[in-house]
């Protein structure tokens, strides 16, 4: 069954392909169709070259970065090429419509059957699921951002690895991993940009990995009192000070400690 009409999420779009150029965006848009119109099969890379128009080395390359950070490298043999690519999303939203229109069909078989046969009533069409829209990351990424005790780099470039990488992670939990990599570090000028940690996915590394949720950072006031941070409440840190609870500002150091938040 031909579908004529794609899908298209426009909020998920334009927040995966934010750092994209327009060239690589129109490429990704003529990509998508044609992997729709392609009924979600496999098709080559030379075919992706080929709806795109290219004639010079420059456009390939940008087709091939275009088909590795969104496109599945499936290894099946079409036309005698072994390097062939889907799309997750275009293949779970063209089977979903396959089916609920195979669906419609055969119940509207089974209400004429009835009605050339004499029977009362009709049978109704089934109530098809509806396309599930899609987590909405803004929240879960502004979370994670004021509960980081040094935000290194932009804060753009950051959002955009997060919502590639981090979607199923929990924003606190990875905030906390952050905070206490980076507070093992002496010379913060050495911390990497929050960007580059999401991106090369560093909080999956062994050494973060123990235990964040028991890691403790332990720091001192401008007095030189020593005190533990043991939670995090939007800009403030709650904090052990001589054995007693407290809730410090993590941006600002001048501003007293609160007893309660």
């Amino acid at each position: 069954m031909k579908l004529p009409s794609i899908p298209l999420f426009t909020d998920t779009f334009t927040a995966e392909t934010v750092h994209l150029s327009n060239e690589e965006v129109g490429i990704y848009i003529r990509l998508l169709c044609f992997a729709w119109t392609k009924n979600a099969k496999p098709f080559s890379t030379l075919s992706a070259e080929r709806i795109c128009h290219c004639v010079n080395v420059n456009c390939k390359e940008t087709v091939k970065k275009v088909l590795n950070e969104f496109f599945k490298n499936t290894e099946k043999v079409v036309n005698d090429t072994i390097n062939t690519w889907t799309h997750g999303r275009i293949t779970k939203e063209y089977e979903y419509l396959q089916k609920y229109y195979l669906n419609k069909s055969e119940s509207g078989k089974r209400g004429a059957s009835k009605r050339w046969n004499g029977a009362n009533g009709e049978s109704m069409a089934p109530i098809p699921n509806p396309i599930p829209i899609p987590k909405n990351n803004n929240n879960s990424f502004e979370i994670f951002w004021e509960s980081l005790s040094n935000k290194r780099g932009s804060k753009k470039m950051a959002k955009v690895k997060y919502e590639k990488e981090c979607k199923d992670e929990d924003p606190e939990q990875l905030a906390k991993i952050f905070n206490h990599f980076s507070g093992k570090i002496k010379d913060k000028t050495f911390i990497p940009h929050v960007s580059t940690w999401l991106n090369q996915r560093r909080f999956e590394d062994e050494d973060v990995k123990l235990d964040p949720k028991k890691a403790i950072i332990q720091t001192k006031l401008k007095d030189g009192r020593e005190y533990k941070i043991v939670g995090s409440f939007g800009n403030y840190m709650e904090i052990l000070l001589d054995g007693e609870k407290w809730y410090k500002h993590k941006f600002k150091d001048d501003e007293p400690l609160k007893k309660d938040f």
